[in-house]
């Protein structure tokens, strides 16, 4: 079909045509992926996707394996670094093997921001964001200078600088287009803007009618060269929104009873999708903190359909009429845009009245545990007393931090507002309190300044201090002297508050191991009240010089006063300034990049190492049976932040020891998440986190373990390093909802590195799931009856597993028996949750990067002319 309109013609695939009557049945998602499958390039991958997918409103489900092939791919500093160290090392392997290391450049395009390293240094002043910056700077430059490099040297890398803000805002503001221009053959054809991203919040964009979800950084180098994503048609769950958001009811609050109510469904990996009459109620920027919260509530993604409110916000953010016009005419054409007389069929359907909520936290451990703000101190449990003039419970850190909830214009000026009424009352955070401010936007300081609000968020200590992910993973910088002192001399019990996503223990600070999620204003609420023990919403807060008590309803705006400071903060073209001048970075442009196609690796490096596992060899696989040492028993809940940590390095660990043997000032070791390069660092921060029990040896310090032959305790790393010199195989045993959390693939390489052949968990997340396949590690699923944590598992106990990798296939059921070292043996049969056929190929290469590899040098070393990447056949216009 063709197009035309102020954005002249354009071809476009024929969804009415080809899907008719079924397609008003089929879920928005759904005729997303549809029209992906139609623009497949093999005939028969096309057929067999399209006839899954229009069988949809009749089943109700699916197990067919279709592809998606993203449009574009969005990676932060973190996941792109150690991706990058892949690449680099893939040239140089492709290199030695006789080939052309220019040939490795990505086939569909990559953009990556450096947003995930700063830290709060320093916060409550106006001087603080430079402060950040400068030392932000000095302690990544020779990362960065890295970025660099591959911006200059690999085709298809863009490179945000540091500065330019968090990925997913960046992604809302500045990359999507909801509807995309692409070159092929010639003509020009518009299409839905999809992605990828190497982040599990990458469904925030999804606010906006963009169909994008986040995965391991593993996967994403398959996608990068061009590797479709393959998955099961996914089973829809459908959230009826119905009624409106009370007066004092914000954005935050509907996402945290979504992810309660999902959660309690079980969801895991599921696309969920949002309908009814209330989604008209909600501002693209409302709906954008709902789908963020996507891996919170257990889902792949979570999906906004487009509307008015999608054009409302790329108006108000800078977009053209003529795109806006072509994101109408294509959505309308394509049955893509919003309407509330159909019915899609839905795998099973909730429904929030959004007129029954109120406002509410979550934690103070799981982001899907929400509490009335009543329930808090309850929740807290028994507390520490107070110890000198620190109350119990104080709080030790107030973040207005993560895109979550900073990229919602609303909620910024909801906690302008609260500071404005406080500051005008006298009240003032307590004094032991860490403040800051770290929204996702360059563009947050002049709406807030042009609504006359960011001073009075000054005042009270939220200054901005940075532009990034910060304490909402984890970089939140020192404590205040009096709190530090208070917690190693007394043993004070701190809790942090923060607008963040994401709230496991020693993640937002190693030393706090309770934290509540919270909108913008409230966070501003528990800095002053300065302890957590309270009912936030009715309790005093604080009092005003003359002694009246102040309570939250005398700071709470209306929403009146909310839209009112909208409407004045909002200027559409302050994204493309705010931008231009965070883009134009003095510091970033200043370093120096090496212009070679191969990495110069520097041995003394201790942030970039040439990985170990960047190879063409393929894993010796077992004829058979896998007989296997546990060399971790765990119990549920398991993290990715607790198998791989992103914070501070501790002084006393021993990825310490070997960075201050290598070197590096003591005092200053950065972040785990800024190491991610350095494999040596990485592996010996593994499962470190000091809430991380190992039922294999309970009494053993974090990151511990016994090394069965000889009964030694010996950290894992070193433990695994025996194991593997002496030629024995090791397994992982966890429980429930094993790797939930954020996408890191270190997760899944640190499990390579240590020789796991296999992990058995009750369950997985998905993310975490597919980065271990991705890295050659076979997940499975425990069989019926066994708990990790209820076998009794000791030194000397083994795993067999019987499996011919040559036989495998999606779901496979596989023997497996535990054979005890004081004798018996108890058997049951396991699930391979290898859900496609794809992942069996991985599993039998050893993973993404053989694959890759082998296909490299296949292509190399063919007389046919090279294969066009999908970044120059498919030529996007931005």
């Amino acid at each position: 079909m063709t197009l035309s309109g102020p954005f002249g013609a354009r071809r476009a695939v024929d969804l009415r045509g080809v899907a008719g009557d079924r397609l008003s049945r089929m879920p928005w998602c759904h005729r997303v992926l549809l029209e992906n499958v139609l623009r497949q390039d093999d005939p028969d991958v096309r057929s067999s996707g399209v006839e899954a997918l229009l069988a949809w409103p009749e089943t109700g489900r699916s197990e067919a394996e279709i592809p998606f092939t993203p449009l574009r791919i969005l990676m932060h500093d973190t996941t792109c670094g150690p991706a990058l160290t892949d690449i680099a090392a893939m040239r140089d392997a492709l290199a030695e093997a006789g080939g052309d290391p220019t040939r490795l450049n990505p086939a569909v395009p990559v953009v990556t921001s450096t947003d995930h390293s700063v830290a709060v240094d320093v916060s409550g002043t106006p001087d603080a964001l430079a402060l950040n910056m400068a030392r932000e700077m000095a302690r990544n430059g020779e990362r960065y200078r890295f970025m660099k490099w591959a911006a200059d040297a690999v085709r298809g890398f863009r490179v945000f600088p540091p500065g330019t803000g968090i990925m997913h805002t960046i992604n809302l503001e500045r990359l999507a287009s909801v509807v995309a221009t692409v070159v092929q053959d010639g003509e020009a054809w518009s299409v839905p803007d999809t992605l990828v991203g190497t982040d599990s919040h990458t469904p925030m964009v999804n606010g906006i009618g963009v169909l994008g979800w986040g995965v391991g950084g593993i996967e994403a180098e398959g996608v990068m060269f061009g590797v479709p994503v393959s998955l099961r048609v996914p089973d829809v769950v459908g959230v009826r929104l119905t009624g409106a958001l009370p007066d004092g009811v914000l954005a935050t609050d509907l996402a945290l009873v979504v992810t309660e109510r999902l959660r309690r469904l079980g969801l895991s990996g599921e696309f969920v999708e949002f309908c009814g009459p209330g989604i008209s109620t909600l501002t693209a920027g409302q709906r954008a903190v709902v789908a963020n919260m996507a891996p919170e509530y257990g889902a792949t993604t979570g999906c906004f359909p487009i509307d008015e409110q999608t054009l409302a916000y790329l108006r108000a953010t800078g977009r053209s009429p003529t795109q806006l016009a072509l994101v109408q005419a294509h959505s309308l054409a394509q049955g893509l845009w919003y309407d509330p007389a159909e019915e899609p069929r839905f795998s099973s359907i909730t429904e929030v009245d959004l007129s029954a909520l109120r406002p509410s936290v979550a934690g103070p451990r799981r982001p899907q545990d929400r509490l009335d703000t009543a329930a808090v101190p309850a929740a807290l449990g028994e507390a520490a007393p107070g110890t000198g003039t620190l109350p119990a419970q104080p709080v030790a850190l107030a973040a207005i931090t993560s895109c979550t909830n900073t990229t919602d214009l609303g909620l910024l000026v909801s906690a302008g507002l609260v500071a404005r009424k406080a500051r005008q009352l006298g009240l003032r955070p307590a004094p032991w309190v860490k403040t800051s401010l770290t929204p996702g936007s360059p563009a947050t300081a002049r709406r807030l300044e042009r609504a006359g609000l960011l001073a009075d968020l000054e005042a009270l200590g939220f200054a901005i201090a940075g532009h990034g992910c910060a304490t909402c993973i984890g970089n939140s910088g020192p404590l205040l002297p009096v709190m530090a002192e208070a917690v190693e001399r007394d043993g004070a019990k701190p809790v942090a508050v923060l607008s963040g996503n994401r709230n496991f223990p020693g993640r937002v600070h190693a030393q706090i191991d309770s934290a509540l999620l919270a909108s913008p204003p409230l966070v501003i609420a528990y800095a002053l009240a300065g302890h957590a023990g309270l009912d936030v919403a009715r309790d005093p807060l604080g009092r005003r010089p003359d002694g009246q008590m102040i309570h939250l309803s005398d700071l709470w705006p209306r929403a009146a006063e909310i839209e009112a400071a909208i409407i004045a903060a909002t200027d559409p073209a302050d994204v493309a300034v705010s931008y231009a001048e965070a883009e134009a970075s003095g510091p970033w442009s200043a370093l120096q990049a090496p212009a070679t196609a191969r990495f110069p690796w520097d041995p003394a490096s201790t942030y970039l190492r040439r990985p170990p596992f960047v190879s063409f060899g393929t894993p010796e696989l077992p004829p058979s049976t896998l007989a296997a040492h546990p060399l971790l028993v765990l119990g549920d809940d398991i993290t990715t932040d607790h198998i791989s940590p992103a914070g501070a390095i501790p002084a006393g660990s021993d990825a310490a020891a070997w960075l201050i043997e290598n070197g590096e000032d003591p005092r200053d070791l950065n972040v785990y998440a800024s190491r991610r390069g350095n494999w040596e660092v990485m592996l010996r921060g593994l499962f470190t986190n000091r809430s991380v029990m190992n039922h294999l040896a309970p009494g053993a310090p974090a990151g511990h373990t016994v090394f069965a032959p000889t009964g030694e305790v010996l950290p894992t790393w070193r433990s695994a390093t025996r194991y593997a010199e002496a030629g024995l195989p090791v397994v992982l045993l966890a429980g429930e909802r094993y790797g939930t959390g954020s996408s890191r693939d270190w997760a899944a390489k640190g499990a390579h590195l240590l020789g796991v052949r296999a992990v058995l968990a009750s369950s997985f997340e998905r993310i975490h799931r597919s980065n271990l396949i991705g890295m050659g590690v076979l997940p499975v699923r425990m069989p019926e009856g066994w708990r990790s944590t209820d076998l009794g598992v000791r030194p000397g106990d083994t795993i067999e597993i019987d499996f011919d990798p040559a036989a495998l296939s999606p779901r496979a059921i596989l023997k497996v028996r535990l054979r005890r070292a004081s004798s018996g043996v108890e058997e049951g049969l396991a699930t391979a949750l290898l859900d496609t056929a794809r992942d069996v190929s991985l599993i039998r290469a050893g993973g993404i990067i053989p694959m890759i590899l082998h296909r490299a040098l296949e292509a190399d070393a063919s007389a046919a002319a090279p294969e066009i990447p999908r970044a120059d056949k498919h030529r996007v216009e931005r």
